[in-house]
């Protein structure tokens, strides 16, 4: 049955698929996006059959068979070929496409590249698994925040509008522009949200935008109708809240300065008051203050885009900013008042100086503690050396003699089986020490079988408990694909191993073997389970 969002592209009734008759469907989400080419019966054949090959390598053969003879038939086919014709080439750009988007990522992760060869290429497990399991945190686009980007003081005197020689003036407006548009004036932005696209276009809704803004630039609303008069007060009040919250900075005190200059009496002159109320110039001086001011609020914190929240939101703003306000305070202050080349330097020497190791084990390979230490007095100290001096004036008067031990045979045997893994001086480093025996190319293909068998597991074990169907399908699936991976991959892994280094062919595979057998166990368990 076909879906509502499919579309049926061609009907053909009579024809007859794996011995049974029925009509044949052509729909842009069915057959169409399956067929990788196709072939037609030779003229002068009996039957007239149309054969569809898709890319997993299944044909698949249809038989025509209208009962209005041979010519109807022929007609039949011909209109589905011509309709595959058609299609076909839309289909194999996306086949490219998507083979593209594969191999890049394969070239670009070289962790799924082995994964890729250790899971597809030996047939562990099909390529249209691995690429919907096993690299789906590849093929999927990591969704990652868009970083933030700044809003510029003059963002709008960039927009430069551009004549189109019918006294009209043309803008072209990108998305970083109408983002910092919607920062700067949140109440542009829930206009937007109100009109658009429910009573005007975005081109609509734009053109109002800068209509008036200009109109509107020394913030006369003389004019009720505009869709933005409502924005303009918006504003005003925001900035009286601005204006009466001050600056959070108490080195700052804005409430003493004044908008007024000394004259030419040097402070012994009254000065005349001057009225710049309702004049151009002290509305300009308004508009970018306020503008100012929005850019910062903008660029400082993006909480403050939305200018409808509720009272419950700014409530718990103000609480906030009461709250860090102490502390932001005293950490302004500090920074005022200290200076590093005035510090004391004890405070920099007692502090904690963390150790900075650039190998562990180094550190790490230290006497050990249940080794046995002998302390000796200075009288026995002395008795030593002289010993040390005789048996060197020893060896210079008698070197003719060549069967003179230095060191006993037996003493030397011992002192080799203790330095030697896995000796009495060696306790800690048999594990080092068996690493190091390890070729770096055995390394490596036990890295890879590692992070394979790791990868199959993973999808094991997230099967359990199977709830449903699909689950005990897919379950199946995972435990045939750890068997193959065992036959395929572990087994001549350890073939090889017994070949070419013998003493170590049971240690490096334990593990792995432990992992499967795990996996095995947990399965049979299920199997019994279910069984009862």
């Amino acid at each position: 049955m076909s879906t509502s969002s499919e579309n049926v592209l061609l009907q053909v009734p009579s024809v007859r698929f794996k011995k049974g008759d029925g009509s044949l469907f052509l729909m842009d989400e069915r057959l169409i996006w399956m067929v990788e080419t196709q072939k037609i019966s030779p003229e002068g054949k009996a039957k007239v059959q149309l054969q569809v090959v898709m890319h997993n390598g299944v044909s698949s053969t249809f038989h025509f068979i209208n009962k209005s003879g041979l010519q109807a038939q022929l007609a039949d086919r011909d209109k589905v070929k011509d309709m595959l014709q058609t299609l076909l080439p839309k289909f194999k750009r996306k086949v490219d496409k998507e083979l593209e988007e594969k191999n890049r990522l394969l070239s670009t992760n070289p962790t799924l590249l082995q994964l890729y060869k250790d899971l597809v290429m030996t047939e562990v497990v099909s390529s249209e698994e691995f690429w919907v399991q096993h690299a789906q945190q590849y093929s999927q686009k990591i969704k990652q925040l868009p970083q933030e980007i700044g809003v510029s003081g003059a963002f709008l005197a960039d927009i430069k509008p551009q004549t189109d020689g019918c006294n009209g003036l043309k803008y072209n407006i990108t998305p970083d522009i109408i983002e910092c548009i919607f920062k700067t004036y949140p109440a542009v932005k829930k206009k937007y949200i109100e009109n658009v696209p429910n009573k005007l276009t975005e081109a609509q809704f734009w053109t109002k935008f800068f209509q008036s803004h200009y109109f509107h630039r020394d913030r006369k609303y003389a004019e009720n109708k505009d869709l933005f008069t409502e924005c303009g007060k918006i504003d005003d009040q925001e900035m009286r809240k601005d204006i009466q919250a001050g600056v959070n900075d108490p080195l700052v005190n804005l409430t003493e300065f004044e908008d007024n200059t000394l004259e030419e009496g040097y402070g012994g002159v009254p000065d005349k008051p001057i009225s710049n109320i309702g004049t151009v110039s002290q509305a300009m001086i308004k508009r970018f203050n306020q503008h100012s001011i929005m850019v910062l609020k903008a660029s400082k914190n993006k909480a403050n885009e939305v200018a409808s929240d509720g009272a419950q939101v700014k409530a718990d703003s103000s609480a906030e900013k009461s709250l860090d306000e102490p502390v932001s305070k005293k950490q302004k202050i500090l920074d005022k008042i200290s200076y590093d080349d005035l510090e004391d330097n004890e405070k920099a020497t007692n502090g904690n100086i963390h150790l900075s190791l650039s190998k562990v084990e180094r550190y790490l390979h230290g006497p050990m503690p249940d080794t046995i230490t002998e302390h000796i007095n200075p009288n026995e100290a002395s008795h030593i050396m002289r010993n040390v001096l005789q048996e060197a004036r020893q060896w210079q008067a008698r070197p003719h003699m060549p069967n003179y031990g230095i060191v006993p045979p037996s003493a030397a045997i011992q002192a080799l089986g203790d330095l030697s893994p896995g000796g009495a001086l060696m306790r800690g480093f048999q594990e080092q020490s068996l690493a190091q025996l390890v070729p770096p190319n055995i390394e490596k293909e036990v890295r890879n079988l590692y992070l394979a068998l790791c990868e199959l597991l993973g999808h094991f074990w997230k099967c359990f408990p199977p709830t449903s169907a699909a689950a005990e399908q897919k379950l199946m699936k995972m435990n045939e694909a750890l068997q193959r991976f065992q036959s395929v991959k572990l087994k001549p892994f350890e073939d090889k191993l017994i070949r070419e280094l013998t003493p170590l062919s049971q240690h490096l595979t334990t593990h792995l073997n432990q992992l499967l057998n795990a996996a095995y166990q947990k399965y049979s368990n299920w199997q019994k389970i279910k069984s009862r």
